[in-house]
């Protein structure tokens, strides 16, 4: 597996330095700056790529921009409203840019509004660290009371909604607030969020799109850029809905295995594939992650490895993110069935058999408390989970595996 890390680039509080001292191999990074929908310009490529090959200092850092996460599918395009025939040609555009700088893997969500959503970003830990939190009583507190979407009661069981007026009642403004601006705060690295008009907004631009006309639309923007991707030798690589069940009556379509066998099937081409972001699909007891790994692995171009905790049972959860190896996804089996994976690839001479990961998340630990630095992306908290994640990865390539 190709370790790689996440960068926001040079506003980032982890620096190129850092990265190069946890041992990551290569970056993953995006133009958070430019809106979904525009293009990504040759220049503006060719400039976060020389940041990310230089260390603070000037000289070579030896890494390379290995995966652009994310290049974002505009509302226009999920909804087909608009310009999103426009962005569509854009969005080719901006392959064929990043390919022209040997950017071969590209993710891309197809999740309405919301990109990944918590209702705590900083939940202290008994340790005294911070994790990210999504506690379904203080999300539907939120939705009922806070965000008053009609009917929303209706999404939820009637113990839920009963303990969401418990809870909204005895909310502080100040816990109001860090709930209203934890599910808002937008794509990671955006210095934009989502006022709670901006949301009723986007709700009521989605009512009437069902999951199989979201599911529709995708389909069409696969068959738009896929061919353009085969042309060009890059990848596309769907991540997850975060979390894997629907929020504020939005369509999802991107939450279990059945769903990625779906969007794999709409468009059968090498370059149409999947990202498996352990977290997201963790939060789901009827995901198989490692089995998903061995029935799709062929489509598998990019691998999110962090962990979760489920709170509570079924479908919706609460849950917290979890240490690495410590949450309900067996991380073992998981990595094991993607060594195997590439082992199948190497044997079939597969150029694209060294699959990029990235430690996903972590909690801030010791000096990360004192950075606040992206939520959900502490330098020292994924510097442990890579860490961790790269003794088991050497440990399982010891012994013998048979494919």
């Amino acid at each position: 597996m190709k370790q790689t890390w996440r960068w926001f680039g040079p506003q980032d509080r982890t620096s190129i330095d850092d990265i190069l001292q946890a041992g990551a191999e290569g970056v993953v990074s995006a133009l958070h700056h430019l809106l979904p929908g525009a293009v990504w310009s040759i220049e503006e490529i060719t400039k976060r790529t020389q940041e990310i090959s230089r260390r603070v200092d000037g000289s070579p850092s030896g890494l390379s921009w290995e995966v652009a996460e994310s290049l974002p599918i505009s509302e226009d395009i999920k909804k087909q409203t608009g310009d999103w025939r426009q962005h569509i040609e854009n969005y080719k555009t901006s392959l064929k840019n990043l390919a022209d700088q040997n950017i071969e893997v590209i993710c891309y969500n197809f999740m309405p509004v919301l990109d990944w959503t918590r209702t705590d970003l900083r939940w202290r830990m008994p340790h005294g660290g911070t994790t990210m939190r999504f506690d379904l009583v203080d999300f539907a507190a939120f939705d009922i009371h806070i965000l008053q979407r009609r009917d929303a009661g209706h999404d939820y069981a009637p113990e839920v909604v009963d303990g969401a007026a418990r809870r909204y009642s005895e909310m502080s403004e100040g816990r109001k607030r860090i709930i209203a601006e934890s599910v808002a705060c937008g794509l990671p690295g955006s210095k934009e969020s989502l006022t709670l008009a901006d949301i009723r907004r986007h709700l009521d631009e989605y009512k009437g799109i069902t999951p199989e006309k979201l599911r529709r639309h995708c389909t069409d923007f696969l068959d738009a850029v896929i061919p353009a991707a085969e042309k060009l030798g890059v990848r596309l690589c769907c991540h997850p809905d975060d979390p894997p069940f629907p929020l504020l009556g939005l369509p999802r379509i991107m939450s279990t295995e059945d769903d990625y066998r779906s969007i794999v099937k709409a468009v059968d081409s090498s370059a149409n594939g999947i990202a498996m972001c352990a977290g997201s699909l963790g939060a789901r007891p009827d995901n198989d992650l490692p089995g998903m790994v061995e029935r799709l692995g062929h489509r598998l171009h990019f691998v999110h490895l962090r962990n979760v905790t489920k709170e509570t049972t079924g479908v919706p959860t609460s849950f917290h993110e979890a240490e690495h190896l410590d949450g309900d996804t067996d991380m073992v089996a998981l990595t094991k069935a993607i060594l195997l994976e590439e082992k199948s690839r190497r044997r079939h001479g597969r150029k694209d058999w060294n699959i990029p990961i990235r430690p996903d998340h972590g909690m801030e630990i010791l000096d990360d408390l004192k950075r606040c630095g992206q939520p959900g992306y502490p330098s020292i908290g994924r510097l442990k989970g890579l860490a961790e994640l790269r003794g088991l990865i050497k440990a399982l390539s010891h012994q013998e595996i048979d494919a």
